[in-house]
């Protein structure tokens, strides 16, 4: 992959019309096959950017340009085709299997009241062996663990083909081990993607590029090693943040104390 895939320029969004901006003007760029991170505290903005990125929520200011096109001067279908978001809230399945989950990825290439056809048939078959979903595909979602039930909603994203993954806090409320199968998998993925991360070690460890978001503001771009200083993210998250090297492998990690 080569190029810009995911072009923001001057973003911002409000609620209403008096109300303060939850995102104030943001600007960056993310090279195809990347994977940017977005990090920050809890009220930084980071889910509201997401939804500009998948086209939930209009921005007041600014474009989001994929592939150079602005995302609201293409049909919804045509975006959808195009962007896949994982978000933090998994909808009910009202008793649908999880092959019947994974096919809903395939709706916007699909036109009136066509089926599922052969082409569809083979992607979907592929993202649930891709996320090792077959022992699982007639299983009702519902009766599923949580990291069972993050994989389905991946391999649903995945069935849509798109160009651009969104994954809003993909290991939030999973355990250690969940949350160590769907970095892997992110690490794997052929994409570009942006997601959103509590973990800045995790961050770090997966992302390519660091976006920090701050009250709305960002407050860097960059890589991780260049943007994730011992400064930034102290006075960003208000705490004493400390970078050591671990042994014996010397990986670069970050730890954290409050102020005294």
């Amino acid at each position: 992959m080569s190029g810009v895939a995911i072009s923001v320029e001057n973003v911002s969004w409000r609620p209403h019309r008096r109300s303060p901006l939850v995102l104030h003007p943001t600007s960056f760029e993310v090279r195809a096959g990347r994977v940017l991170g977005v990090v920050g505290p809890n009220g930084a903005g980071k889910s509201t950017l997401l939804r500009l990125l998948y086209r939930f929520q209009t921005p007041l200011t600014g474009q989001v340009k994929i592939g150079g096109q602005d995302i609201w001067d293409m049909p919804a279908r045509n975006a959808a085709c195009i962007v896949a978001a994982v978000l933090q809230e998994q909808a009910a399945a009202f008793g649908l299997s999880v092959r019947e989950i994974v096919s809903l990825g395939r709706t916007p290439h699909q036109h009136g009241f066509a089926g599922v056809g052969v082409r569809d048939a083979q992607v979907i078959g592929r993202v649930l062996d891709l996320l090792d979903l077959k022992h699982l595909e007639h299983r009702d979602f519902g009766t599923l663990s949580g990291g069972e039930r993050q994989r389905v909603m991946v391999a649903r994203a995945l069935a849509q083909e798109p160009q651009i993954l969104i994954l809003d806090e993909p290991t939030n409320h999973l355990d250690i081990r969940h949350q160590l199968e769907v970095l892997a998998l992110i690490r794997t993925l052929d994409l570009t993607i942006v997601v959103s991360l509590h973990d800045l070690n995790m961050a770090a460890d997966i992302c390519d590029d660091i976006l920090v978001l701050e009250d709305g503001h960002p407050r860097g771009f960059g890589s991780p090693d260049a943007l994730l200083t011992e400064a930034l993210v102290s006075d960003t998250f208000r705490v004493n943040a400390r970078r050591e090297i671990l042994a014996p492998s010397d990986t670069n990690h970050l730890s954290f104390h409050l102020p005294n």
